[in-house]
């Protein structure tokens, strides 16, 4: 009975944090042919496909695992990445909502701008699972779920220790350690590991980059008894760095600075975050479970920044500090009931900011402080409950599910002694069907409501407006697979957005942008030929528009309008595996009116390993052909020392050039 309770508890309590199922494979997770058309959430078994065959090995490829999703970074490696997906430039976060072991990424009123999503605590070497989702169709997500969702899941446990150290071009090392402390199996498992990672870069660009993180990480979990389960995590780290920022592009062709130089070297940052997280699991039945999460963040960020250089100081420059402390506190409570022809799902939980610093301030060379632009503290609440049923009938499937949301802000302002509060709420009905007759295809119609959220300074200044905008989305697809080893999935799509947000960080405001509508198609092709031969590639189509705008001014900066990414793995019996990847991304307007144009890249990435024994040696090449490309790009108005006029132009970050890292790991 116990070996029947614990098979139950896989079945029935969902993702271990995540409120969504997780459907195992239980034979050959490396081969395509073992994925049926007709498990549940299909997505997640190809995406375990997908991390064997093509395992990550920073933190920014685990964001560039989900189909369609591109990123860019453009402040010296440890701030958050820039996000795009489905037709939007989601900033760091404004319309993706991010979750890690069940733990929120995204920071709601952040100093930098809305949602922001830091992933670089995370050690990719101890994520097991990668669970997405496009659009907003889900119960269980809520705020910032417009675009989609991603939620990483770290092992529970480990099949031994491993010691791993890399160096390459620039200075760069890394040194990362997994340690299997307990691992017991049968009716009362126990499951100990830590991990260590410290990574160092200086970069390619002029003023080194001294890019530094330290990470730790700790699991533990157990089964008490047939019935009860608990699962505890912590860990934290630091880094900090310096940054070239975004450059003009006439600087680099009036030979003012080289294409890796900076107009103000003195920008940089540093940032650290702690997690701890506890879950207990209790099933009632076979059919029946509960499960309890609690977590809690500490997080600080302090990030000097120059967008404008001496547009509006001409003596000091226009360098500003965003500076963050908050301590974020939260729980959930599920339910989950399994039926004959049926599935339900529940929730109720709340998230709670207390932000207890929270500024933007105009800095000479980030030691002298030369104004207070804006300065407050406060909290952010989130309550909401959630429920889903799950329903099949025959060869039909029908999800019908309802989120409710409640935010709640208090915003102390330390400039103006002003004490504000504000709430809004939200309601977001979803409905989604699929239909599959036989093992070849499985159509489905996804449909449903989400909303991004406000930032809390913008909330209190507007009196409430613009809080919590909806959004309106619809997925019509098919996943189907013609042979056993071949997966096409085409899908059709639409979002509609009540309020589109820019966040000017510089200003502290979020911009209202007008309502906007985007559609677009996807198509994501996988296809394993021979044991050893993996082939995949994703093509994504968005075409958005501002809807109140008139025609030719409609455009919405920096959208991703035509992207791909794709490539080939090979794993030989004889310990040796390649991997090589490509990504592609088309021109795209940078401003409103596509005047101005953010330029389009074609990048090859190269991965080498040899396995013996217990040692695994590693060769990687970014950039294969060394292209010149631009990683983040903006239309910015600046103005350098010594010009009489600002100029409005494009700005960007260099994308990195060729460089190569080697490793070698030892499993003991």
């Amino acid at each position: 009975m116990i070996r029947r309770l614990t098979i139950a508890a896989c079945l029935v309590s969902g993702a271990a944090y995540a409120g969504e199922p997780q459907d195992s494979l239980p034979i050959k997770v490396s081969h395509l042919a073992a994925v049926e058309v007709r498990a549940p959430r299909v997505e997640q078994s190809l995406m375990k496909v997908d991390l064997k065959m093509t395992p990550v090995n920073t933190a920014q490829d685990l964001l560039r695992k989900v189909p369609g999703l591109f990123i860019a970074q453009h402040a010296g490696g440890g701030k958050a990445e820039q996000i795009f997906l489905r037709g939007f430039d989601n900033d760091h976060g404004t319309d993706i909502n991010i979750t890690a072991d069940g733990m929120p990424v995204n920071m709601v009123s952040h100093a930098h701008g809305q949602g922001y999503a830091d992933l670089h605590f995370l050690i990719p070497e101890t994520i097991e699972s990668i669970d997405f989702g496009k659009g907003s169709y889900y119960a269980s997500k809520g705020d910032l779920n417009t675009s989609g969702y991603v939620s990483f899941h770290t092992a529970d446990s480990l099949p031994g220790s491993m010691i791993k150290l890399e160096g390459g071009s620039f200075n760069t090392v890394r040194g990362t350690g997994l340690f299997n402390l307990i691992h017991k199996s049968g009716p009362k498992a126990e499951n100990l590991y830590v991990a260590a990672d410290y990574g160092y870069t200086e970069g390619p660009f002029d003023v080194k980059q001294n890019f530094n993180r330290l990470n730790l990480f700790a699991k533990y979990n157990k089964w008490l008894d047939s019935r009860n389960y608990i699962n505890f995590l912590a860990s934290t780290f630091h880094s900090g760095w310096n940054a070239s920022g975004q450059i003009p592009e006439r600087a680099v062709a009036e030979g003012l600075i080289s294409r890796w130089g900076s107009i103000d070297p003195t920008e940089g940052g540093n940032t650290q975050r702690t997690n701890a997280a506890f879950t207990w699991k209790h099933l009632f039945s076979e059919t029946s479970s509960t499960e309890s999460f609690l977590y809690f963040t500490h997080y600080e960020f302090n990030l000097f920044s120059n967008f404008t250089f001496y547009l509006k100081d001409p003596v000091y420059g226009d360098e500003i500090e965003q500076r963050d402390n908050r301590n974020i506190y939260g729980f959930e409570q599920r339910y989950n009931k399994e039926f004959r022809h049926a599935r339900w799902r529940s929730g109720i939980g709340f998230r709670m900011d207390d932000i207890n610093d929270l500024e933007l301030n105009h800095v000479y060379q980030r030691d002298t402080l030369l104004n207070r632009l804006s300065w407050g503290n406060g909290t952010q609440t989130n309550l909401y409950a959630y429920t889903e049923l799950e329903y099949r009938l025959h060869n039909w499937t029908i999800t019908p599910g309802l989120r409710y949301d409640q935010l709640l802000f208090n915003y102390n302002d330390q400039l103006l002694a002003a004490h504000n509060k504000e709430q809004a709420g939200r309601v977001s009905p979803k409905l989604n069907f699929s239909y599959s007759k036989g093992s070849k295809a499985l159509w489905y119609l996804k449909t449903g409501l989400g909303f991004h959220s406000n930032d809390m300074r913008v909330v209190v200044q507007q009196q409430a407006n613009d809080i919590m905008p909806m959004s309106a989305g619809a997925d019509l697809g098919v996943i189907w697979k013609p042979v056993h080893n071949l997966f096409i999935q085409p899908a059709l799509w639409y979002l509609y957005l009540q309020q589109e947000f820019v966040y000017v960080g510089d200003e502290a405001v979020v911009e209202p942008s007008g309502k906007t509508r985007r559609l677009g198609v996807d198509l994501s092709v996988r296809y394993q030929p021979l044991s050893w031969l993996y082939l995949d590639a994703d093509v994504n189509y968005a075409h958005g528009r501002s809807i109140d705008d008139p025609k030719g001014e409609n455009f919405i900066p920096l959208a991703p309008v035509l992207t791909s990414t794709g490539g080939a793995a090979v794993k030989l019996p004889g310990g040796f595996s390649a991997n090589l990847r490509y990504r592609y991304m088309k021109d795209r307007p940078a401003n409103e009116d596509n005047s101005i144009t953010a330029h389009g890249y074609f990048v090859n990435d190269l991965a080498l390993a040899y396995t013996w024994k217990s040692m695994e040696f590693t060769l990687q090449a970014q950039n294969l052909f060394d292209v010149r490309w631009n990683e983040a790009q903006f239309e910015t108005e600046t103005q350098l020392r010594g010009e009489e006029h600002p100029v409005t132009e494009l700005h960007y970050t260099p994308g990195t050039p060729f460089a190569l890292k080697a490793g070698v790991a030892w499993k003991f």
